[in-house]
């Protein structure tokens, strides 16, 4: 139950609640979410349980008024659709169909007028910092920026974190920024370079936790030989049939070593031909929706003169999304990895939460200077 006092906060494009786990526990009431996918919502739900505190929307965003929000709220978080903006998308910016939900989300801020929340973040894919050459971000930081709100733009890799590469791109706007910290941070690489016409601001950080170089062998469930979930002999001859002779190479080691080791795979297109790359180090690949057979991540065990391969599973995604007790009882497969590829790593949400939101939305961050 919320405690008196408690920030509470909104939920846009909250799929199925990774966002949620990060703000609860750097004190936020996450009091109202909206999706547009019902198989998001039932895994949000089902996990969730709530019993009448919290509401979700389901729906499309279009379809709200700032008059469907929830009084009074500290926080606005949207992490809409990277589809347009994502390497692996068509590079459309926010004019395409999915990113361009973006202007919905301000549209509704700017109907709560002087009722909009103090502290707002978004989140996406770090392509948005170039797409259209610099102008779609210009163009975020400016509707921030007409709807009161300075604009600090960071990058964070859930690889700090989890042993997956997901570097991703947030934006935090406040109604009434912190002082600007003139002291460097690896959050703001030099290529993220904004326009000086807009309004925006660097919050002092305390640095973030280093790279993690290992890791994803922890996070793999241990499957016995026999599980039906290994591939046959055929497709995993085919699967290393497709490798080139350098990845050949690197995986024969891996099968001579005296231990089982693992690693990721993705499925490519190189000069026409499907093939089969696999991640030299022992982290996971950035993990995505289920939606094409090279979105998917394939497992290899190499060791002991052995090779088995398998799709990825569904609690190895919640692991790698820092959710590993995320309930998924009687979910389709394919459902659980939609709902955790499409989502916001955990541990990186709460970092942010517990060391920026938080501390803006309390008022105890150093206040702007005055003029």
């Amino acid at each position: 139950m919320p405690q008196p006092g408690q920030p509470t906060a909104a939920e846009f494009f909250a799929g199925i609640g990774l966002v949620r786990l990060g703000l609860e526990p750097a004190g936020f009431d996450v009091a109202w979410s909206n999706d547009i996918e019902p198989a998001k919502q039932a895994m949000y739900e089902a996990h969730f349980n709530d019993q009448g505190a919290h509401e979700y929307v389901l729906g499309d965003v279009a379809a709200l008024r700032g008059a469907d929000l929830p009084a009074g709220l500290s926080l606005a978080w949207a992490s809409f659709p990277c589809t347009d903006l994502s390497l692996a998308g068509w590079r459309r910016g926010l004019a395409g169909s999915h990113s361009s939900t973006f202007w919905q989300f301000t549209r509704i801020l700017d109907e709560l007028g002087q009722d909009r929340p103090p502290v707002v973040a978004l989140e996406n894919v770090v392509g948005l910092a170039t797409s259209h050459g610099g102008d779609d971000l210009r163009a975020a930081i400016g509707e921030l920026n007409r709807l009161g709100y300075s604009a600090d733009v960071l990058t964070l890799d859930a690889r700090r974190f989890v042993p997956q590469s997901r570097p991703r791109l947030f934006i935090v706007g406040a109604q009434n920024p912190p002082s600007d910290s003139p002291a460097p941070s690896p959050l703001r690489p030099p290529w993220l370079a904004l326009d000086p016409a807009l309004r925006t601001h660097r919050a002092a950080l305390p640095a973030p936790p280093p790279l993690l170089v290992t890791g994803l062998s922890a996070a793999v469930e241990r499957l016995s030989p026999d599980d039906e979930r290994w591939w046959s002999a055929p497709r995993a001859d085919a699967f290393i049939g497709s490798l080139s002779p350098l990845q050949l190479e690197r995986l024969s080691q891996l099968k001579a070593g005296k231990k089982l080791v693992y690693r990721t795979a993705y499925r490519r297109t190189r000069n026409g031909k499907p093939v089969w790359e696999v991640r030299p180090d022992d982290i996971s690949g950035c993990l995505r929706t289920a939606r094409g057979g090279s979105s998917k991540q394939a497992v290899v065990q190499a060791g002991r003169g052995s090779v088995r391969v398998r799709w990825m599973t569904p609690r190895e995604y919640a692991r790698l999304m820092g959710a590993g007790k995320y309930s998924l009882e009687g979910l389709r497969n394919n459902q659980a990895l939609f709902g955790f590829g499409d989502a916001v790593c955990v541990p990186v949400v709460r970092w942010l939460s517990e060391n920026y939101l938080m501390p803006l939305a309390r008022g105890e961050m150093s206040l702007e200077a005055a003029g």
